[in-house]
């Protein structure tokens, strides 16, 4: 993300010593809720590469990711006070509602005739492929919703964590690999075989192949 995108957030960010001390995110949402300024910095200058990434991979296009990551942002800013730390983490809920955003913005573009191809090849994100609800972001309700809860429960205990900390908490799967301590062949090895079963529970057969192995 470029420096002009970031600069119309630098009234909000706290000097650099103070966002790297260890602060609780869900105690920076909390006072977020609350309307402090300071905390909304923390948080950006903390997710504003996994937001970017996100958005990137989702619209394909850099400019419309980057004017994505400020609108996220705002949104959060706006959104803060719908965060329920019951239900999910801050990291999660950052996550989630940048999908919701992007994808959003992605069907708008979509409309307007944005992509040149007809047939846009999909992220593996679009497993989770329908609407989101702003309240209800939970991973069991993003699932339930998608009719996937029977299938999940099918998935072994490492393919389950690892969708889970790549759809619902943003991590690549190399930082994945690093957070579970497994080498990064097995994760994607979890991975590739946890969403071609959830992906044949959503569309059967008719899945292509390059699709299936997350191409």
């Amino acid at each position: 993300m470029n420096s002009s995108a970031t600069s119309r957030f630098q009234v909000f960010s706290g000097n650099e010593a103070e966002a790297t001390t260890i602060r609780n995110d869900e105690s920076l949402m909390a006072r977020l809720q609350g309307g402090d300024k300071e905390a909304f910095g923390i948080l950006f200058q903390r997710y504003v590469k996994l937001v970017h990434r996100i958005c990137e991979r989702i619209l394909r296009d850099d400019t419309e990711a980057e004017d994505l990551t400020q609108d996220v942002f705002l949104f959060i800013e706006r959104k803060c006070r719908i965060f329920d730390r019951s239900k999910s983490s801050a990291r999660s809920w950052i996550v989630q509602m940048t999908y919701h955003r992007a994808f959003e913005r992605r069907r708008y573009l979509v409309s307007r005739h944005f992509y040149t191809r007809e047939n846009l090849e999909e992220s593996g994100s679009s497993v989770l492929g329908k609407r989101l609800v702003e309240a209800d972001y939970s991973p069991e309700a993003v699932f339930g919703r998608n009719g996937l809860n029977k299938i999940l429960e099918s998935l072994s205990e490492e393919q389950r964590e690892t969708l889970r900390l790549h759809f619902f908490d943003g991590y690549t799967l190399s930082e994945i690999s690093q957070k579970l301590g497994e080498p990064l062949g097995n994760v994607r090895h979890h991975y590739y075989r946890g969403l071609d079963r959830l992906r044949k529970q959503m569309f059967g057969n008719n899945v292509p192949t390059e699709q299936r192995h997350g191409k």
